[in-house]
């Protein structure tokens, strides 16, 4: 049910062509009311596609009645031409739903540079069929219909006293924070102020999607947006919405990070006892995009040393000669010298679990990422093909 589990959402998923393997590829999310708040974050890559321009401009008076997405296409870096096949996506959509255009959110994925008149045509009869195709239960038809390099959908739901959040997301490859790391459309039929939305959708992210950095490669058009529209008539506490929703956003993280093109593993790094949080994280995103670590990872090799050396390149609070890292329970340095024997770790299963403790204060981070692996580099140099 994903984005359909709330009260008062209706969606779709069809295929209009843009996938060469004629999979469905354009979904349409639509929010029935009573209220249309909407709330939204965006890639902070200055190389912004076309939806995201547009967003940005719909989602300032933080009312949206609908979200229009496609894969098979970016629609970045096709210029005037694509921008107007982003305001024509809307336009239609609006056309439709009987609303205003300024209303519509629009998002695309997918190959950058790609687009012209054929592209257009296909993406604005897909929004045709798919609002004709619209139903309270299509929210597993319109996860499908995101999907590129994923291998499966990504969906989420959390319920509460009466109140219901829903979500989908997209994303496998360009993942790392700016926010965000994916396509993802997150609904609730809770009874929420939109500057309530807003701030809850950014505390959400912000320890979820902002801390997944699978391969430090931001994308053009990274997009998350939050729906809610009171359909249940109960107006929750604002921490209780804020924890439900960040649990629900850590879901969609944790399973884009399972899914992230060619992994073998899956790598939590959990930052201890730093000054700050912000050190934290600093400290766990520098050990996640340090290749030659997540090389050894791929290798099954406890090499704890290449940790030490990437913590040292962060302005992070710490002595490099008293920090513990331990590999899935097994502390191999502490006072940053050895100590358990390498043998004793076990890096076979997928999951990865590396715990680094500064000893400098009491704040605590944890990053998510992967292994850089062959399947990963083949892959990417055969995308475009």
């Amino acid at each position: 049910m994903s984005v359909t589990a709330p009260q008062g959402f209706e969606a779709s998923g069809v295929a209009a062509g843009l996938k060469s393997t004629g999979k469905p590829d354009v979904a349409v999310v639509v929010n029935r009311g009573p209220r249309k708040i909407g709330a939204a974050v965006f890639t902070t890559n200055r190389a912004k596609a076309n939806p995201i321009i547009w967003s940005q401009q719909v989602i300032a008076d933080r009312v949206v009645e609908a979200v229009v997405l496609n894969s098979g296409g970016a629609n970045c870096f096709t210029g005037a031409f694509g921008f107007q096949t982003t305001h024509l996506t809307a336009e239609k959509a609006a056309e439709l739903l009987d609303v205003s255009a300024g209303d519509v959110l629009v998002c695309s994925t997918g190959l950058i540079g790609t687009g012209d008149e054929v592209f257009r045509g296909k993406v604005l009869d897909g929004v045709e069929r798919g609002i004709a195709s619209l139903r309270v239960d299509g929210g597993d038809d319109a996860a499908a219909a995101i999907m590129t390099t994923d291998s499966v959908p990504k969906t989420a739901t959390v319920t509460r006293d009466g109140w219901t959040i829903g979500g989908m997301a997209k994303g496998a490859g360009m993942l790392a924070p700016g926010l965000a790391t994916m396509l993802v459309v997150i609904t609730t039929d809770a009874d929420l102020e939109a500057s309530q939305a807003d701030a809850a959708l950014r505390r959400a992210t912000a320890v979820s999607f902002d801390r997944l950095d699978s391969d430090g490669c931001m994308s053009t058009n990274d997009q998350v947006t939050l729906l809610a529209n009171a359909a249940s008539g109960i107006r929750p506490d604002l921490d209780d919405f804020a924890a439900a929703l960040t649990e629900l956003c850590r879901d969609l993280a944790e399973q884009l990070q399972a899914d992230a093109e060619g992994a073998s593993h899956s790598i939590a790094i959990e930052v201890k006892n730093a000054v700050t949080e912000t050190e934290a994280v600093e400290v766990g995103r520098s050990v996640a995009r340090n290749n030659l670590f997540k090389a050894a990872i791929f290798g099954n090799d406890p090499n704890w040393g290449r940790v030490l050396a990437a913590i040292g390149t962060t302005s992070a609070q710490f002595d490099p000669y008293d920090v513990d890292v331990s590999m899935n329970g097994v502390r191999v340095c502490t006072a940053g010298g050895p100590d358990r024997p390498r043998e004793e770790v076990d890096l076979t299963p997928r999951e990865v679990r590396i715990e680094i403790d500064l000893k400098m204060g009491d704040a605590t981070a944890t990053i998510l990422t992967n292994d850089l692996t062959h399947d990963y580099v083949h892959e990417n140099s055969a995308y475009a093909s």
